[in-house]
């Protein structure tokens, strides 16, 4: 049987007393762990906000599975897998890890992750003040060119994502997905953001222009 230590995150010291989302958390890791023989040897608490990227726990959980090579589990990766720091962690721990919402996930994917969570950062507010700033100096009303500003900068950042995405689909192909659809279905069964990460579906269509911005992009 495959040794296992669970790590479960709350957001706030209020609900890590109260027992608020453990529990679940808690539930879903000891049944997968039944269902895929795994004997649980113990489980790491976080109690933090996801927007730290400190995690002292983690960093403990990682240095146990590492010296009993054993497995860490984790039950949801996709409210884990966006944060920089849990990533970075977790990619440089060289720990085998799975998780229970996601058990196809590897380091790959994590990977893939780590990408977007950087490519979040670049299309926030820092390029977005930039290309604005530079407007104003250049006498630009932005009342009514403002638009035209945005749209060239969304126009680069789409760019910046078809780069970032090109070895993700280089990947998927090389694995046998050789067609639209099946790319499409592959994205959102790994759960791979949008490039407009409010839209959480893939789409044939958005597959379809963004292999084609790699194309262009590549001659």
């Amino acid at each position: 049987m495959k040794t296992g230590y669970a790590y479960y995150r709350v957001s706030t010291e209020r609900q890590g007393k109260s027992g608020l989302g453990l529990e679940a958390q808690q539930q879903a890791v000891r049944a997968f762990c039944q269902s895929n023989g795994y004997a649980l040897a113990g489980e790491f608490i976080e109690i933090e906000s996801g927007k730290r990227n400190n995690r002292p726990v983690l960093g403990e959980a990682l240095t146990v599975c590492k010296k009993q090579r054993a497995t860490l589990l984790i039950a949801k990766l996709d409210r884990l897998g966006r944060n920089v720091g849990f990533i970075t962690r977790l990619m440089e721990a060289k720990v085998d890890f799975k998780a229970v919402d996601n058990p196809d996930a590897d380091k790959v994917v994590v990977h893939v992750m780590a990408v977007f969570a950087e490519h979040e950062r670049d299309m926030i507010s820092k390029r977005t003040k930039a290309a604005l700033e530079a407007a104003k100096k250049r006498g630009v009303e932005l009342g009514a060119n403002g638009k035209y500003v945005l749209s060239r900068l969304n126009h680069e950042n789409a760019i910046l994502f078809a780069e970032k995405m090109s070895p993700v689909i280089e990947g998927l192909r090389r694995q046998g997905m050789n067609t639209i659809q099946a790319i499409t279905d592959e994205l959102n069964r790994l759960g791979v953001p949008t490039f407009r990460e409010h839209h959480h579906k893939w789409h044939p269509a958005t597959v379809h222009y963004l292999i084609k911005r790699i194309k262009n992009q590549s001659i």
